[in-house]
């Protein structure tokens, strides 16, 4: 049985007591992994805060951080198999997926290197004669990251690689559901030489971890990647140290196909966009808004790429969709296609769990002419695509916009101005014409409503781990008058 530590102040530690993690394509127990309670936590924070103010981190210069990132990136791309395999096995995440998205991850890592010197302040042109004033940029302080257990590595890099650029120190806490890729990368920012304290990784539950995390009174910024109900406790946490926040939450994301569209492109990237990481993806394009005159003929072709997809091993690197992360995740979705359909939406294939070990769920679609059925409005956070049909550009734009999420959203049209008008109306941080799920480090990322605040990726996400300091020098030789002198 695999067995991980913590990573606290430079150190590989135990903890306060270990649980076990389960293979979700076997169902079984694979690893033992460390919990992290309120005194772990306090010890990371206070190690943070320590590395921030008083280590050898707070004396480097921005260049010297990037190119501590700069090793760190390449030690990434030099181990992504091996990460890639932990994540597999931790979360049943596909090997051929995550092997590529890690690969990719070392790139954001590289980004931020180069981006740490040029975090720059300001000159004003202040309107006083004798003051010179300046703005510095500084880290906001020790950052709590909460990541999810769905592409870890990622979800991570994006807050850790701004972090460290902006000379943050930080407390990651893995998913307690398939924390194995997280403490391995602990490894990596060892052997990269950051100094101790300034990235600590711990796993845990909500109450006893992720709760004494948040409300913690040394942590200035917490940056959440999770569920619109586990945000709420972040936020009321935050009142206990007014950390400011940013939360990339979940979505339930439009997919709108014009009759005008390459129907075959649009097809694969709506194959891609729900069934690809078995859907468990924030940004999953879970509704199908298709106009009626193409509807049949493209639920047909959605219908037959949907029953060849190959449902296996997650390490097996022939599988196309694996098992869902948790036995909670597999109950969820069953449940939800059950009451879905109950409520009138018909099946169109898949809808059932298979046999077998594992936490399987089959590719599912889901012909929707309710509008309010229950698979339109919630999130499977599972490969389960509900469809609706609309006749006019506004109705399309409407459904679209009926829903309290607002992360990303996607349009295939060959008519440039409509994209255009689509650009404009959709209400989502995020909008794809004629693609879907492509990311990069350079662009931000996410979105509106119940997805959340802030962004993460690009330029924005590192000046949101920075504070202003306004600095003011008078000029003048002249002494300062007595105020209370009457002239």
């Amino acid at each position: 049985m695999q067995r991980f530590q913590s990573y606290i102040d430079g150190e590989f530690l135990d903890g306060e007591a270990r649980f076990q993690s389960v293979d979700p394509a076997s169902g079984k127990v694979w690893a033992e992994m460390p919990e992290a309670r309120e005194n772990d936590v306090d010890c990371a924070v206070n190690a943070a805060e320590k590395a921030l103010h008083d280590g050898p981190w707070s004396k480097l210069t921005a260049t010297q951080r990037g190119k501590l990132l700069y090793k760190l990136a390449d030690l990434v791309a030099a181990n992504a198999q091996k990460l890639a395999e932990f994540e597999t096995r931790d979360t049943g995440k596909i090997i051929r997926e995550t092997s590529a998205q890690i690969a990719y991850v070392a790139d954001y890592y590289r980004y931020y290197a180069g981006l740490a010197d040029k975090i720059e302040g300001a000159y004003l042109p202040i309107d006083k004669p004798d003051m010179d004033v300046w703005l510095r940029r500084e880290p906001i302080g020790v950052v709590a990251m909460v990541v999810p257990w769905n592409s870890q590595l990622f979800l991570s890099a994006v807050k850790i690689g701004p972090a460290l650029a902006a000379g943050c120190t930080m407390v990651v806490k893995a998913s307690e559901d398939g924390p194995a890729p997280l403490l391995e990368f602990a490894r990596l920012v060892h052997e990269a030489g950051f100094p101790a304290g300034v990235v600590n990784i711990i796993t845990g539950f909500g109450p006893s971890c992720g709760s004494a995390l948040s409300r913690h009174p040394k942590v200035a910024h917490i940056a959440f990647t999770g569920g619109p109900e586990t945000a709420r406790h972040v936020v009321r946490n935050s009142a206990e140290n007014l950390a400011s926040t940013s939360l990339e939450l979940g979505g339930k994301s439009p997919f709108v196909v014009f009759a005008d569209a390459d129907l075959e492109s649009a097809a694969n990237a709506q194959v891609a966009g729900i069934f690809a990481a078995t859907g468990q993806s924030c940004v999953a394009g879970s509704r199908l808004i298709v106009e009626r005159g193409v509807k049949d003929k493209f639920l047909a072709m959605l219908k037959a790429k949907a029953e060849v997809i190959r449902i296996g091993a997650p390490l097996d690197m022939a599988t196309e969709v694996g098992p869902l992360a948790t036995k909670r995740q597999q109950d969820h979705v069953a449940a939800l296609v059950e009451r879905s359909v109950q409520s009138g939406a018909r099946l169109v294939t898949g809808g059932s769990r298979p046999d077998g070990d594992g936490f399987y769920f089959p590719p599912t679609i889901l012909d929707c002419d309710d509008v309010a059925s229950p698979s339109l409005a919630e999130e499977f956070f599972g490969p389960v695509l509900s469809v609706v049909s609309f006749e006019t550009e506004a109705e399309a734009l409407a459904l679209a916009n009926d829903t309290r999420y607002g992360l990303a959203s996607g349009v295939f049209t060959q008519n440039l101005t409509r994209a255009h008008r689509l650009m404009k109306g959709l209400r989502a941080g995020i909008v794809w014409v004629n693609t879907y799920r492509a990311v990069s480090p350079i662009a931000p990322f996410g979105g509106f409503g119940l997805s959340g605040h802030g962004r993460e990726g690009g330029l924005a996400a590192a000046l949101d781990y920075t504070r202003t300091k306004t600095i003011w020098l008078r000029t003048s030789d002249d002494p300062i008058p007595d105020p209370f002198v009457m002239r």
